[in-house]
């Protein structure tokens, strides 16, 4: 099939993967609706995609060469113990055949890689979607912030969490809070020897262990040289105004006193010394706090409206597969594409292709959160064969974390 109009909804990793894919795909035009009119690229969180995942990605096409990455190859599992040294204790290590990127960096790849056959449109806000095929029509429409409305022959929900494609296509879907928060920043590396740090994370990451949850800490690439990410998920403090009953976050700049004073008792009580000094040079203005949720819809095409990415599936962020899972997704919708000789075509085989990975991946990610944050074990009392059951027991048969293998 070739030919038709398609607009992407949300011009993030998800929306420059699928735009990319509609014009090799064959789609006559493209146009991506981003709402925002700033840079995306200044998004700096750090992020990992597992070797084969990306491998596979490459070999489609769907993540393009040349973009900044850091190689990881195995995961320390530590925890508190003054007999150990300021660096804790090592009770584990595991494989970890990763590559670790700056947010920005990777999306900047995408961007640039997305033919200039698509029209990218800064400020282009979608209020709502209709589904004109339910109808009897033969097009979808979008109705635009600033009045106007245009029709496509088919709508991509690459819009986030709060998709508002996904509300037309599965009306009152929304992520649910998982009773936990994360903080997450990042500081650059040359700032650890100020701090008498003699070394950050080298192709290693850490996840420190403490009561009540876990955090890890790893290598990426920065616009200005390697910087350290860290991600520590805990329960946030059970006072003050921490409106979590719907998607929010605390960007940048804009954390509580509160949730701040909540995330150095934790280094204060919970972390060996070594990682406290690194976790406290990151500026405030480096740090934000996530509140963690999660969705699988039960429909992820309709008509025709497809969502993708975090649209489709919201899942937590233990099982480090969120940008693989938004560009295999692209990848599938690809050769759906090609594979199709009508739109209904097309949405069939890309249900058929990423209807249960989300759902797979949604369970996996709640299994690793309950045992990482929820039902902590005694982390004191692991050692290495301990660890390894109880890892086993959070895999419950999956293959790895990253994300699934791709069928074609």
């Amino acid at each position: 099939m070739r030919g038709g109009r398609v607009a992407v909804v949300g011009g993030s990793i998800a929306g420059c993967a699928f735009a990319s894919a509609a014009v090799r795909a064959g789609a006559d035009e493209v146009q991506v609706l981003e709402r925002t009119r700033g840079l995306l690229a200044d998004r700096g969180v750090g992020l990992c995609i597992h070797d084969d995942r990306a491998a596979e990605l490459a070999a489609v096409g769907a993540l393009p060469a040349g973009i900044a990455a850091h190689p990881l190859t195995r995961r320390r599992w530590v925890v508190r113990d003054p007999d150990a040294g300021p660096g804790g204790r090592l009770f584990w290590e595991q494989p970890f055949p990763f590559h670790s990127y700056h947010w920005g960096l990777l999306w900047g790849g995408l961007r640039d890689a997305t033919p200039d056959r698509v029209a990218y449109r800064q400020g282009a806000t979608v209020t709502a979607v209709a589904d004109g095929a339910a109808g009897g029509g033969q097009q979808a429409e979008v109705a635009l912030a600033d009045g106007g409305t245009e029709r496509y022959d088919l709508v991509v929900g690459a819009d986030g969490y709060r998709s508002v494609v996904r509300e037309a296509v599965c009306p009152g879907s929304r992520p649910q809070y998982a009773g936990y928060v994360c903080w997450r920043g990042n500081v650059d590396v040359r700032r650890l020897a100020d701090a008498g740090v003699e070394h950050g994370p080298g192709d290693a990451v850490t996840t420190v262990c403490f009561p009540g949850g876990s955090c890890v800490v790893y290598r990426i690439p920065g616009p200005d040289g390697p910087r350290v990410n860290w991600v520590l998920y805990a329960t946030p403090p059970r006072t003050g105004p921490l409106p979590f009953d719907d998607p929010t976050s605390f960007p940048p700049g804009r954390v509580t006193d509160e949730l701040t004073a909540h995330l150095a008792e934790l280094l204060e009580s919970g972390f060996p010394p070594y990682w406290a000094r690194i976790l406290a040079l990151t500026e405030r203005q480096n740090t934000h706090v996530q509140p963690i949720y999660d969705l699988h819809t039960d429909r992820i095409a309709s008509g025709r409206l497809l969502l993708a990415g975090d649209a489709a599936s919201v899942v937590r962020p233990h099982n480090t597969s969120g940008a693989a899972k938004a560009l295999q997704d692209a990848s599938a919708f690809e050769a759906a594409w090609r594979g199709a000789g009508s739109w209904d075509g097309l949405l069939d085989g890309y249900r058929a292709a990423r209807g249960a990975a989300g759902r797979e991946m949604v369970a996996l990610a709640r299994r690793l959160g309950r045992a990482q944050v929820e039902r902590t074990p005694a982390w004191s009392d692991m050692d290495g064969a301990a660890a390894q059951a109880w890892w086993e027991g959070q895999l419950a048969g999956a293959a790895d974390i990253g994300g699934q293998a791709m069928t074609r």
